[in-house]
This record gives structure tokens, sequence and C-alpha cells, in this order.
């Protein structure tokens, strides 16, 4: 029987045959039956970051947190510090003033000494930890480098001269063969180790002898790691490991990196951490890293020094501030309540889910909320995502959100007078009217947008049916279904296309056989709107029941095609030959990711109002053979709807890390990865995947699931925030709905 009606499907015959086969065929729903996999929601290790900007003239040399949690920073013009800061809250940094007799020194240099700070002038090697106890003369006025020996013994440097001080004594002093970068005290062997851009030398105090034990080219960096067994070494072009005990190097000299010009080097908690002159990384056990660039993460990319920060964090400083990471133990259920605190603060407008424009680097105070050609599309996913949440918790505070989104939905209808279409969106009246798509509304106050596209209506479709189903609320679900038979009789009424006020059909709302099939076979757009013409009908008849949606949709696939058109692999789209027509060649010129974001929307209708059980089953095929190939860019959305086929195999591992990975700042800061070391790039393509395997969404710039996540640049330098109403909550929702992801599990103790 199965092979029967698909051959019926595929050879066109008559509606009235293949609705007679519907009548008597019933097949189990192959997604009803079998187990999938559950992330327990335990705790994971969030990442984000607090900037404090630097507004006066100085050069920054280090920075240190002591026992205290006290941070401190050696600059040109002495100690500084930083003053607030928060994520999404920058603050500054500023001279430390809090002791008055220190900071009337000129301090010139610092270094944690028994984890307090200990500083250095144009006198002594001081500190007011130790009841203000140490205070080693020497005699070198320009010292700024220090670093504590094994009984509180120093050896200090202008960057060429060497003093080796004890008890106020200057036991030692000499010149080295070339300018000091560094100074460390080895605590294993009760030696110093000093660094020069051509050698490695090392200071025995015991025998007052300075001797280059490893000479090199280009070195900038380095610190004591993996217990004092190894040294690491920092070049202008990649690091290097020397055995501590051989003065060997190990291995060879590493550039597959970020970024290879190294600039500091520093072991924290058994982790290595390098900065470098695009930004700071650290190593993984896997032996790629966890790359921080961009203003998302540092107030610039130049990195001077690194250091261990306060509960667990890591201080970066930077020439023009100090980025603090900040390392926080959370669920995905806390990063989901930070992100829906997000969304309700900065981005409703009217009930519409929208982004913050025009800020003046990354401060959200200073945008404003902007219109957007889809304000219906990224509300229809906020919303399903709060339909979604109020299924799994009965939330009072997600219904009420669905309703106030619901009316913004709403008035897209009504306030063009057009029956049946909705608008793209609207605004007061005065602000948008001279953009050509914008029409003057009846009421005094208002305009509104024409043009409205597919993506929109799949977008409403699929918002409306999940509230249609899954909210309890009467009113609610009569106002989704009545949107849904509004627009869905306005396409029956004027022939499969979505006609705007003047009579016309929009660029993009065609859904009728001679627009579609007029594509050759292979352009994306005929399986596009095959696809979600048919999720859509099959919406409207689950939920009203009118017979003109089902005979309409048996009509499509089967008279012209559209069953066939939206089971073909995406394997085989691809490129229109050179003689196809002009808007042929020009929609199948790449692969199109807002497509992606369609279907994966339409396939909610498509599987889950299947007309038959014998539908459902192929269309399971459908999606999953879509989900194949995007599975490389482990986008989060796309699993999580996947998994709605009861399938085992939907990349959970990889969806919830799109979840944990993604950052918690969403303004839109310029990002670069284009040139980085330790990215494996691959020959141009047709789907735009531009290297082997997909950087985490954190070092990429903010996008919404309609963009390629193989781009590898972009952002708009912090003039824009987006919110995670549709990027992160929709997904996440969505997995607690369909049970893949579970209720948060509590913090370890």
């Amino acid at each position: 029987m199965k092979q029967f009606i698909r051959n019926i499907l595929k050879s066109g015959v008559f509606l009235v045959a293949l609705l007679f086969i519907v009548l008597i065929v019933s097949c189990s729903d192959p997604g009803s039956n079998g187990t999938q996999p559950v992330h327990q929601d335990k705790p994971f290790v969030q990442d984000f970051s607090k900037k404090y900007d630097l507004t006066d003239s100085v050069k920054l040399r280090k920075v240190f947190c002591d026992r205290n949690g006290v941070i401190q920073i050696a600059t040109s013009k002495g100690l500084y510090r930083p003053h607030a800061g928060a994520l999404l809250y920058p603050g500054t940094l500023v001279p430390d003033v809090s002791y008055r007799p220190i900071s009337d020194k000129k301090i010139a240099g610092i270094t944690l000494y028994r984890d307090h700070f200990v500083y250095v002038d144009d006198k002594a090697v001081l500190s007011n930890a130790w009841a203000g106890n140490l205070y080693a003369r020497h005699t070198l006025s320009g010292a700024s480098q220090v670093a504590g020996g094994e009984n509180f013994d120093f050896l200090i440097s202008d960057g060429r001269t060497l003093q080796y001080v004890s008890d106020s004594t200057v036991v030692w002093k000499g010149d080295a063969d070339e300018p000091v970068i560094d100074i460390l005290f080895d605590g294993s062997r009760n030696i110093f180790w000093l660094l020069g851009n051509k050698a490695l030398s090392v200071f025995s105090w015991k025998d007052k002898t300075l001797q280059p034990v490893f000479e090199g080219n280009d070195l900038q960096c380095f610190t004591l790691a993996a217990n004092n067994q190894e040294i690491i070494v920092g070049t202008g072009d990649g690091y290097f490991r020397l055995d501590a005990a051989t003065k060997k190097q190990t291995g060879d000299i590493q550039k597959k990196l970020p970024w290879t010009d190294i600039t500091a080097v520093e072991e924290i908690d058994g982790k290595l951490w390098f900065g470098s002159s695009r930004g700071a990384f650290m190593l993984r056990r896997d032996g790629k890293f966890n790359y921080y660039a961009s203003k998302r993460w540092l107030p610039s990319d130049q990195v001077i020094d690194i250091a261990k920060g306060r509960n667990n964090s890591v201080l970066i400083l930077t020439d023009k501030g100090l980025g603090e990471i900040c390392f926080q133990e959370m669920t995905l259920h806390e990063k989901a309540e930070f992100f829906q605190q997000q969304v309700r603060e900065r981005h409703i407008r009217h009930g519409f889910n929208g982004t913050i424009s025009g800020m003046k680097d990354g401060n959200v105070d200073t945008g404003t909320l902007e219109d957007s050609d889809n304000d219906g599309l990224w509300t229809s996913m906020y919303l399903g995502a709060e339909v979604f949440r109020y299924a799994v918790t009965k939330s009072e505070d997600a219904l009420q959100n669905c309703r106030e989104s619901m009316e913004a939905m709403e008035r897209l209808y009504t306030i063009n007078g057009v029956k049946g279409f909705p608008s793209r969106s609207f605004e007061r009246r005065g602000y948008k009217y001279e953009d050509k798509p914008w029409r003057r509304a009846s009421h005094p106050e208002w305009d509104w947008k024409s043009t409205t596209s597919s993506d929109e209506a799949i977008g409403h479709i699929f918002a409306f049916g999940v509230m249609a189903e899954l909210i309890e609320d009467a009113d609610l679900k009569k106002r989704a279904i009545v949107l849904i038979d509004s627009m869905m009789q306005h396409i029956i009424d004027h022939n499969m296309y979505l006609v705007d006020w003047n009579g016309e059909p929009t660029l993009w709302g065609k859904w009728n056989p001679e627009y579609v099939n007029a594509r050759p076979k292979m352009v994306g757009d005929r399986k596009i709107n095959a696809s979600n013409i048919v999720a859509m009908l099959q919406t409207a008849y689950h939920f009203t029941k009118k017979e003109v949606y089902k005979e309409k949709a048996f009509e499509l696939m089967t008279k012209h095609g559209y069953y066939e058109n939206l089971m073909r692999p995406m394997k085989e789209v691809g490129m229109a030959p050179p003689d196809a027509d002009e808007w042929s060649r020009m929609l199948s010129e790449a692969w199109n990711h807002s497509d992606d974001e369609m279907y994966f929307l339409g396939y909610w209708g498509l599987y889950r109002y299947a007309l038959n059980d014998t539908l459902k089953t192929k269309f399971r095929e459908a999606i999953i053979d879509h989900w194949e190939i995007e599975r490389p860019e482990k986008e989060g959305a796309w699993n999580i709807v996947t998994a709605m086929t009861g399938a085992s195999d939907f990349d959970l591992e990889e969806a919830v890390w799109y979840l944990q990975e993604y950052p918690l700042d969403l303004i839109g800061w310029s990002v670069k990865n284009s040139e980085r070391k330790d990215i494996e790039h691959i020959a141009p393509n047709f789907r735009g995947q531009t290297i082997t395997e997909v950087l985490p969404p954190d070092e990429l710039a903010i996008r919404r699931h309609n963009a390629n996540r193989f781009h590898l640049d972009g952002g708009d330098n912090g003039t824009s925030e987006h919110s995670a109403g549709d990027i992160w909550l929709l997904p996440y929702w969505m997995g607690r709905y369909l049970g893949v992801i579970s209720e948060p599990k509590a913090h370890s103790r």
C-alpha cells in the first residue's frame, strides 16, 4: 500500500483517487516510538567579560590580583585599578589613590609575591603587606621590573641594568647583554630566568652569575609551567617549549594558533593562556583553542599581559584597558532566565521582538528600537519560544508575553485594510513613511510596511500553529486559528499569491505553480516554496477543518508536482544551468541560508500536522535529509527541530554546545577570523562552507538563524544588540517542550 501511494503521488493521478486512498490508509507515527537522548541540564561553565576602558594617556605594563581580590595595574604614571564594570556595562581604569603614601610614590613596577603586591619605585622594593616591613633599598632609579626570590630577595631591572637586592643591600649588580623583557623566579631550582629578544638567561643568586642558556630569535614573552618543569616561550611567530632542567627545546615551534604574534603567556590553573596582537586564547586539552578577541571580550586586541584574577577569572591587559574573563557555573535554564530578562528589558517594541540599533560603541543605553522587514518573523520565533515555555512551565508570565506579542501580530493584519494580508511592520507616523514600502494607515498616528515576504508568512503560521496547539487559553487559541485562516484564505482567494495593497503579488509571496514550477528542478526556490505552502495548508486544515485547505494541498502535491518538489533530496539543489532564465540563475547563485530558516520553521507544520501518517513518514525523511546537509553548521535550532520527528540521532550534543557556547553579550561587535592560523580553509563551494569545522558561536559575529555560520568575519562595530528571543530562547524552549533538554539540575556544593 505504501508503494502504491508513493506511485500515485509521483505520477500525479487525480485528486479524487488519492483522497479515496487516504481514507483507508493509516500508518503509525514513526516519531512516536523508541527513545531519544536527553540532555541533563547540569551546570556548565559560562564565560563572559567585564571590561574596563582606559581613558587616560598612560602606558599599561603589568596587571596582578592579590589574595584579597584587589586588582592593580602598573602604568607609566603609577598604579591604576578598575572602577565599576559589569557585563555589557564597561567600567574604567582609574588611578589607585586608595593608599595615599603609595600613590604619591613613583611606582614603576609591580609583582605578586606570596599572594601580596610588591612594588618597585626609584628607591626601593616595598609592600603594604607584612605590616609594611618590606622596604629593600636599591640604587637603580629607573627600575621597572621586579621578581621575588626565595626569602624576600628581589631581582630588579630598568630594562638593561640588573640589581639583586636583599635586606636593603645591593648584593649584586650587572648589565644584561640585551634589553630585559621579563624576569621570573624558579622556586624549584632557586634561580631567576631572564628573557631577552634573542636569548634566555639564568641568574644564580648563590653564584652571583648571569649566563645565557638558550639562544633564539624574536623572543617576546615566557612563563614557567607544568610545576616548573617547562618554560613556554612566545615569539613573534608562534611559541615553543623548553625543558627547564635541560634548557633544551622540546618539539617544534607551534604555529597553528589563532594568531602567532605572541605578546604574553601565563599558566593559570593548569591551563596555558596566550596574548597576542589579535586577542587572547586558551589552549584546551584537545589541542584547540578558546579564542577571546574583539570588543565582546577585550577593550582592544593588542594584549600586553595576562594574570589570574579574582573568583577564577582571567585578567587580560590590553593597550586600551582591561578585560576580565569571568567563568560562572549556570544551567541552560539559568541562561534562559538571563536572556528572558534581556528581551523584556530592551527588545520589546509594541509587542514585537526587535533589535536595538544606532548604539555608540556597544552602549546599550544609547540605542533605539528599530523596525525590521521581518518584525513578524522575529516575533513569531520569540512567540513560539514563549508558547513552548508556557507549555512546559504553565508560567503566567509566559502567557502574558504571548498575549502582548499576539496583539502585535494581530495588528499586522488589521492596520492595512487588505483582508488577510499581514503587514511587515508598523510604526508611528512620520518616522518611516518616506521609505517606499511604507503606506499610510487609516489611523492618523500610524504607518504600515507593505511587500510582505514568504519568510514572514511561514513564521506566522509556525507561531500561530504552536499557539493553537499548546496554549490552554481558549481566547488565544481562537485568535491564533483566526489568523491562520485569515492569511491562508487570502492566499487561496488570490490564486496562491500574497497580494499587496496595490493588487499585485509581493516579490516573494508566490506559491502559484506557474511561478514555482517555472524554476529548474535544482533551484532551491522550487523546493522551499512547495515545502512551505504544503506545511501552511496542512496547518490551516488541522485547526480549521476546512476542506479547501486539504484539497488545495493534495492538488498542489499531485497535479502540480509539489510532493516531488518538496521531497527532492537536498544534494540535488544547486546552481541553475547557464541557459536558465535570469531570475532562476540569480536565485541559485549560492545556498540560501534564509531558506534553511523557512524550511525548519515550516517543518513543524509539515510533519506535525501532516494530512495522513503516510505523508508524515515521507515528510520525516525529507526533514532528516535536510538536517544531514545542515549538520556541519551545528545549528542548535535545526537540530532541535529535527528532534520533533522522533529521530534518535539529531546531534543533541551539538545543539547543547550551540546553546552553551552562545555568548551572553549579543552586541554586534566586529569580529575577524578569516586570517586565523588555527583553522583549515576549504575551496569555495555552493553552500558557502569556508573551513573544515565551524567555530563556536562566541567567536563569531552575532547572527540570527538565517545566516551562514561559516561566515568568519562580520559585525557592526558595536552599533546594535540582537534579541535572544529568536536566536536562543526558541531552540532552548522547544528542546524543553520536546523533552530532549531536561529541567535544570541543582548546582553541586
